[in-house]
């Protein structure tokens, strides 16, 4: 009998862990499912994030010392960055017009809003004194934050993702530029460790199906009431239209225009990755199963997406950037009087665009830099309370279209530069 593939066994772990959730919630068992479940989807998380910051060191040096050229890495990183400030761009004027044509900020009522505002007021409070800190950096601070003085130390946090791209590719550049027959024994032991790496994320893959239902019961028995998210239900359903968008139609246009990848192919090797981005809400803790799916199944050779997947993990962001446009015109249409202009929408894209770079791979950073974008415009930060309730099932979806984003960037640069070739596995499909 053949087996299952591995997005088929994701799947079926979602939905019967959106089944078991909602009978434990119907019982008023929710606490069984947070005590003795939920564990072991947090569980599964961690492993994710405990080899994604190695994987990330280790994959971009052996890449950055295959290129043996520093004119291929300028080239390569100067596509790569265009290239995400593009889609990041487009993903912010798609939810400034969605938001503008539906105007989901008019369909909440007084009561409701009342009632959210009241609600979510106290985690409001605490992502708006986040956002200030932030503010009241200096403007060169993301420089600074970028170079770290320990690397070490940035070796063990998951938010110091940039920090150790940056230190990994000056060792590679230095690889590059020392004599083969003394940076050899180096990269040898970098390749051997990184195929090790790889065959440890393939067994952690094995509990991927447990880990999603513990996420999704989990889930399922601590979103809040139903009733509140009904109110939301416009709000809720232009988000997921504007994501469905970049999703089925940005990028898929995109790969067949410039890469010659159909649309059915580049699903067929990303599901597993894409419903793992659902499950976790975190673009690093599935980093590690994205690159595998790209390169072993998609055909993006080693030394892209070793480049190019770290580096979208952290910058890039286009789930997140259409959703704070929606969230932004939405909180300003149920609180201000009138419309915003076309100035400061402009404004909203400029500052949205920089915001999504700088929103860590982790669930709900997106809320924090909202607020600075809500600031910008003159939009009342206390507003971020309308959206909480919904914010959960929302940040799962926008994480589907970073990873999706992430791995058509990492296809597109491939072809542009010579490095896309015939996938090694190629998934069969069962059903």
């Amino acid at each position: 009998m053949r087996r299952l593939a591995l997005h088929w066994k994701i799947l079926i772990g979602m939905v019967l862990g959106i089944f078991f959730g909602y009978v434990m919630r119907e019982l008023a068992w929710q606490s069984v499912v947070v005590d003795w479940i939920k564990p072991f989807g947090t569980i599964f998380i961690n492993m994710l994030k405990m080899i994604a910051v190695p994987l990330v060191a280790v994959s971009l040096i052996v890449g950055l010392a295959d290129l043996k050229d520093i004119a291929k890495l300028s080239k390569l990183g100067g596509r790569t960055i265009l290239l995400y400030l593009f889609t990041t761009a487009c993903a912010v004027s798609l939810g400034l017009l969605l938001a503008n044509i539906i105007k989901p900020g008019l369909f909440i009522n007084e009561a409701s809003r009342q009632r959210l505002l009241e609600g979510f007021a106290g985690e409001a409070s605490e992502k708006i004194k986040l956002a200030e800190a932030t503010k009241e950096q200096g403007p060169l601070q993301p420089l600074m934050d970028l170079v770290p003085d320990n690397f070490f130390a940035a070796m063990t946090n998951n938010g110091s993702l940039l920090q150790v791209i940056f230190f990994v590719i000056l060792l590679g550049i230095g690889l590059i530029l020392v004599d083969e027959s003394k940076s050899k024994p180096v990269v040898n032991f970098f390749k051997g460790l990184n195929a090790v790496i790889l065959k440890v994320i393939d067994i952690i893959m094995v509990f991927s199906p447990f880990g999603v239902f513990a996420l999704m019961a989990a889930l399922i028995v601590e979103i809040p009431d139903f009733s509140t998210l009904a109110a939301l239900g416009v709000y809720g359903t232009s988000v997921l239209f504007g994501l469905a968008l970049l999703v089925f139609l940005f990028y898929p246009t995109l790969l067949f225009l410039f890469a010659r990848i159909k649309p059915a192919r580049f699903f067929r090797a990303i599901s597993p990755a894409q419903l793992l981005a659902f499950s976790t809400s975190s673009s690093a803790a599935t980093l590690p199963v994205t690159m595998e799916r790209v390169t072993e199944h998609l055909g993006v050779d080693d030394e892209v997406s070793s480049f190019v997947l770290p580096l979208g993990a952290t910058i890039n962001m286009d789930g997140t950037a259409l959703y704070q446009a929606i969230a932004a015109l939405f909180i300003a249409q149920a609180m201000l009087p009138e419309a915003l202009g076309l100035e400061t929408q402009l404004m909203i894209i400029l500052t949205t665009v920089l915001a999504s770079i700088g929103t860590a791979a982790v669930p709900s950073a997106g809320i924090v830099m909202l607020v600075i974008v809500l600031g910008q415009a003159g939009i009342p930060e206390a507003g971020l309370a309308l959206i909480f309730a919904i914010d959960r099932p929302l940040d799962m979806c926008r994480t589907v279209v970073n990873v999706t984003s992430d791995a058509t960037v990492s296809a597109i640069v491939a072809k542009s530069v010579g490095l896309l070739h015939e996938p090694e596995n190629k998934d069969v499909d069962l059903m």
